[in-house]
């Protein structure tokens, strides 16, 4: 059934997911002398006074977006709750990959510079939030299962 509780954790882990667009993943870091921004979309560096986006990363935004559909496409699979909570599972093992390599990509480009808890941004705490909210559903679709079971066995 699409409105389960369930629905809504999925539905606010991929807006969390999609946050990653509008949120810096960090913030204010000195790179050759000038305040950088690092998001998902690239770098945005002081020019003149404004931000300019001065590198695309394409590969990123892709992934990012994919990534931000997992969740949303689980919703659909309510009918076979075996596989939305298997799938699920590797959702989150996803999206716990996809941070990793998203904290590497962040780190190869600032190099020397430090990141510290000042000038991380909002960014770096989505995919924690997103994560919460798929267990959140996989448990909850885990005790439709049993609810299900349960009836079955009444019958």
């Amino acid at each position: 059934m699409l409105q389960r509780i369930q629905s809504i954790y999925l539905l606010i882990a991929s807006l969390a997911l999609f946050a990653l667009f509008l949120f810096p993943l960090v913030h204010n870091v000195y790179f050759n002398g000038r305040p950088v921004t690092v998001m998902a979309t690239g770098i945005y560096e002081d020019v003149n006074g404004k931000q300019a986006h001065t590198q695309f990363f394409t590969t990123e935004t892709a992934i990012t977006a994919i990534v931000a559909i997992l969740p949303i496409a689980l919703v659909f699979l309510y009918k076979n709750r075996k596989q939305q909570i298997y799938l699920g599972y590797l959702t989150m093992v996803i999206v716990i990959a996809y941070s990793f390599w998203l904290s590497r990509v962040v780190k190869i480009i600032m190099g020397d510079a430090t990141i510290n808890t000042q000038n991380g941004g909002i960014g770096l705490l989505l995919s924690s939030i997103s994560l919460v909210f798929i267990l959140l559903a996989i448990k909850a679709i885990q005790r439709d299962e049993k609810l299900v079971k349960s009836a079955d066995r009444l019958r």
